[in-house]
Parts: C-alpha cells; structure tokens; sequence
C-alpha cells in the first residue's frame, strides 16, 4: 500500500494501480499482511517513546532489541509492507505476496531474544526488498511508463539498503537509502495526478532523472559523506520543488472537505522535504545528533506519515475492499502530527530542549495512534460499500488532489 496512491487505483488503468477487488474477491489474506504492517507500526512507536526516554508500555528493559529496531520496523515493516501489498494487488499474481509477507514478517523477527542483528530477521528484510523489486519487472513490462520507472529506482534503493542492513552496516549510514526508497515511490505515484498540471515534454524526464540522482547519491553519502551529503540534499530540494511546481494540491488547497484535506497534507509534507534538505546542506557531513534527528522526522514524519494520512481514503478501499469515508475530524491527528513535529525540531532540536524535543516526539506518537483509531472506527462504522467518490477526488475527478 502505498502512501500516495494515484489515479490508477482510483480507475484510470495502469500498472501501479491498486485494483479493487471484485465481488466475492477473498481478501483475509491481505488483512493477515496488513495486519503484520500494522504491528510494525505499533511496535516502531513503542521504540520511539523508548528512544525518547519515556513511559512505554514495553521498555527496553523487556524488549531490549526494541529500540535498535524502530527505523527498520518503521520503513521495512510498516510503511514498506504497506506499499508491497500495494504493489502485489496490483499485480494479480500469488508470488507477489511475498514481499509483503517476507517485510512485515522479518520485521517483526527483531523482537526475539537474539535482537534485531539476528541472520533471520536481515534475510527475510532482504528477501523481501528483492522480492518487492522484481515485482516491478512484470509491472514495467505491461505499462513502459516513467511513473513505475521511478517507483522501481526507489524499489532498488530499498533492497540496496536490506543488503547494507544485512552486512551489519548501522541503521543511521542507511538512512538516506531508507529515504531514496520512500520518496521515489511517492514521486512516481504522484507523477500519475501531475500529469493533469504538466505541459511541455521535460517535467516527467525531470523527476526521473531527480529520482535516479537520489538513488546513485546513496552510496555516496556512505563512502564520501563530506560531499554526498549535500548532493543528496540538492536532489532532495529539487524533488520538492517539483512536487510542488506540478502537484495539483496547489489548485485544490482552495476547494473544500477531502480534497482540501489532502491538498494540505500534501502541501506540508512538501515543505518537510525541503527542511529535510536544508539539513543535508547546512550541516558538514553525516548528520548526527539533533540534525539527525532532525532530518529523519522531518523525511519519515513530516513527508511520508503525511501522505499516508492523506491518502488512507482511498487506500484502504483498494487493498481490503473496505470503504474509510472522510471525515472532517480527520484534520486534527494530521494536524497534531505538524504542530508537534515543528515543536520538535525547532525547539527541541535547534535549540536543544530537552523537554520540547521529548513532547513534540510524544505528540507524534499521538497523532499517528490517533489517526489509526480513527481510520478504523470510521471503516467500522462504514455501512456503504465504497464507490468511486473518493477515488475520483484523489484523482482530480471532483476536484481533489
């Protein structure tokens, strides 16, 4: 499932599409998967208030592997499940499953006893970022379009990161692989609604070429961070301010409910990748520290739990057959998910409050536990099969991004 699904899954067909599922379609094998991310999910924000230094329902000292696992069971096994299903949906084929299976299972290995380093957790980590590459070799093969290009070049950054994790390299030097994986998807899927904004033959070239920079940079922020660092904020900063030149969310940031919604939580994770940016360019080297912190958040929070919000409308529908209508109530976890982070970085990482940087991290583990409770009750309480409302709003056909 991915965070920015686009028109294709909403009936525009096409090879990134997330099909709904016919009538009598079994889909309890997908909530099984689902379920999996979900627990990555969970078990990743128990981690963050550990990091954070706060009250959490299972400490370190029960899960002592917890905490050295929060990045992979954020990225791998929550969002990167969630995007595999996705793709194996779209698909329509068994093996396809694999990858999201192999992700949310292997993430959830790091919990044992022998700890996130464990050979199993790393090669089912592996395995599945592989799997999930190669599912795009069928998908290129039946639509040659440069949005799955893109999709694959961030594939590849993922399965290039697992084999980093894999040979024991440490989590922070694998960050920006981590990043070039979620915002190369995100890019391409988001190319499928800019394309009602783009005029003239060079904007699609322009974001592949961004996104292949992104991904051949990541070695470089490894072996030379002095100079890759900054290069790789350079196409960061450039990834945004196309985002922002071609999205239709800066037309439809004026319309009303859902389409304003979206347009707005896509406007600000925009802005989040060009604070992401700004932190590669204004500090020498590998961040560390509070620009670290920084520059994660501003990337996996600010950006990509931003299009997950955004998008859950039409997501869940897609994946389990299951309507998630708008509500307007659905402003308030994604805009505590903003106002927290902003109190994170610019208190408590730039000036180095302690207890800013502690509330603003525990604020975003509220908001994101909120808005799951809320997608749900709202799905449970959903007595209409889903149609095409929400799909035709994210893709532009009632006006919405």
């Amino acid at each position: 499932m991915s965070p920015a699904s686009g028109p294709r899954s909403a009936g525009v067909q096409g090879p990134s599409a997330a099909r709904v599922p016919r009538a009598g379609t079994a889909v309890w094998h997908r909530a099984v998967l689902l379920v999996l991310g979900g627990a990555s999910l969970v078990a990743g924000l128990d981690a963050a208030l550990v990091l954070l230094g706060l009250p959490a329902p299972v400490g370190g000292n029960a899960a002592p592997a917890l905490p050295a696992a929060h990045g992979t069971l954020m990225v791998l096994g929550f969002v990167g499940t969630l995007i595999a299903l996705e793709r194996a949906v779209a698909l329509r084929r068994a093996w396809g499953y694999a990858a999201p299976a192999l992700l949310g299972g292997g993430a959830l290995v790091q919990l044992g006893p022998w700890g996130a380093a464990a050979w199993p957790a790393r090669l089912s980590l592996l395995a599945g970022t592989v799997a999930f590459a190669l599912v795009y070799v069928p998908l290129w093969r039946r639509q040659r379009d440069p949005a799955v290009l893109v999709q694959a070049l961030g594939a590849v950054a993922a399965a290039g990161a697992a084999g980093l994790l894999a040979a024991g390299v440490a989590v922070p030097a694998v960050v920006p692989w981590f990043a070039a994986f979620l915002l190369a998807t995100i890019a391409g899927e988001r190319l499928e609604l800019a394309r009602l904004r783009i005029r003239g033959p060079w904007a699609e070239p322009l974001l592949v070429a961004v996104n292949a920079a992104l991904v051949a940079l990541c070695p470089a922020t490894l072996l030379w961070p002095a100079a890759g660092y900054p290069l790789f904020g350079l196409a960061v900063l450039a990834l945004a301010a196309w985002l922002v030149r071609y999205d239709v969310a800066r037309a439809t940031i004026r319309a009303t409910g859902l389409p304003r919604y979206v347009a707005a939580c896509l406007l600000a994770g925009y802005a989040w990748l060009a604070v992401a940016a700004g932190v590669c360019l204004l500090v020498p080297g590998a961040p560390s520290g509070a620009a670290y912190d920084a520059f994660l958040h501003a990337v996996f929070l600010g950006f990509v739990m931003s299009m997950v919000m955004a998008h859950a409308p039409v997501i869940l529908p897609a994946v389990l057959r299951r309507p998630l209508p708008y509500r307007p109530v659905m402003w308030v976890p994604a805009a505590l998910l903003h106002a927290t982070l902003l109190l994170r970085l610019a208190l408590g990482d730039a000036r180095g409050e302690t207890a800013a940087w502690q509330w603003g991290g525990a604020g975003n583990v509220l908001a994101v536990l909120a808005f799951v409770a809320l997608a749900a009750h709202s799905a449970a309480r959903a007595r209409h099969p889903h149609g095409s409302r929400a799909s035709r709003a994210l893709a532009g056909g009632t006006g919405a991004p």
